[in-house]
């Protein structure tokens, strides 16, 4: 399945391992911790990691693990758009019965189309799960469905009438979901993984467990702070030397998410030239604004909404839009290879 986004270009530089004197006791801690780390593959179709500073025991730390993997599994399963899994009402069954009527569902469904509009009404559309049949085509020509070509513009503007969000309709008594437009069709590959690692990262925290880092594909979310109260530090990678340490910014990183887009994670050439895969909602093509933009916030859910929203504006209109909102900061790698920032870090 490749169905969540993966235009993760980062960032996972955990800089500076804590290391501390604490006391062993029922808490689960022990003297002198080494960090711990637990790979999952699969999930969210990509490698996942869970780091624990803080010095837990092994059998605290891999009931964590375990906890944290069913539950993205979880949301992995409710949130695939292709793929129907036995017993579950997922959004592969809501685009199945677009135009049919409504499907019950469960809540964690809800809450992730609830939030997904949200995100259209503060990006101005720039996030929208209903361009489904607009990504599909582009999905299927980038995979080699119809050779190496360019999908055609008529066939991305007749996709393009059937992608008001207002098409999909949330019932939170009945809990139910349904698409009156048979043509539309949910996408939330900009959205769904981001929002699976904050529930998860709320999970971790409620349990009262800190120094914990996830990277779910790239997505980076701390809970708490290293053991002494200081930040983690994050490398942003460098798109055009993306498998070296040549970073290009460095970021301080506590109880916040770090998601970046790019262009060079997957993309398809045609007669010379390269398409990247996120979609602009008014030109229906690929953008060339950036190579990365990158989103540091408390949120992963909004970190990885903004990052694609961002990333399909200009930066005379992504910068002061950063800057109006409170507590986001971003990092805009442009073609020419230049950084430039906005927001507070």
């Amino acid at each position: 399945m490749k169905i969540f986004k993966k235009a993760i270009i980062l960032l996972t530089m955990l800089l500076c391992i804590p290391c501390f004197n604490s006391c062993g006791d029922d808490s689960g801690t022990t003297q002198n911790p080494a960090v711990k780390k637990k790979i999952f593959y699969d999930c969210f179709d990509t490698v996942s990691v869970i780091y624990d500073y803080s010095g837990m025991n092994d059998g605290k730390f891999e009931a964590l693990c375990t906890k944290t993997e069913k539950l993205l599994w979880e949301y992995h399963k409710l949130y695939d758009i292709y793929d129907e899994y036995d017993g579950i009402n997922n959004l592969a069954t809501v685009n199945k019965n677009a135009g049919r009527g409504a499907i019950k569902v469960d809540k964690k469904i809800i809450d992730l189309l609830k939030f997904s509009k949200e995100m259209h009404t503060l990006t101005n559309g720039e996030v929208n799960i209903a361009m489904g049949s607009v990504l599909k085509i582009w999905h299927e020509y980038r995979n080699g469905g119809y050779g190496t070509a360019l999908p055609p513009m008529s066939m991305l503007t007749e996709a393009n009438e059937h992608t008001d969000i207002n098409a999909i309709i949330i019932d939170e008594v009945n809990m139910t979901v349904e698409i009156t437009d048979e043509k539309t069709q949910i996408d939330v590959g900009a959205i769904a993984k981001g929002y699976a690692v904050e529930k998860a990262a709320e999970m971790i925290d409620a349990d009262g467990i800190t120094s914990v880092v996830l990277d779910i594909g790239g997505n980076l979310r701390a809970i708490g702070t290293k053991p002494s109260g200081d930040p983690w530090r994050s490398g942003i990678k460098n798109p055009n030397d993306p498998y070296s340490s040549n970073y290009v910014h460095i970021l301080n990183i506590q109880n916040e998410a770090l998601v970046t887009s790019g262009v060079y994670e997957r993309f398809y050439t045609v007669d010379g030239v390269r398409y990247h895969h996120i979609i602009n909602s008014e030109t229906l093509m690929p953008e060339n604004y950036y190579l990365s933009v990158t989103i540091k916030v408390d949120s992963s859910a909004l970190a990885d909404a903004l990052s694609t929203a961002v990333f399909n504006m200009p930066l005379e209109e992504a910068k002061p839009f950063i800057e109006s909102q409170n507590g986001i900061f971003a990092v805009f790698v442009l073609p020419d290879g230049s950084v430039v920032t906005a927001g507070e870090e």
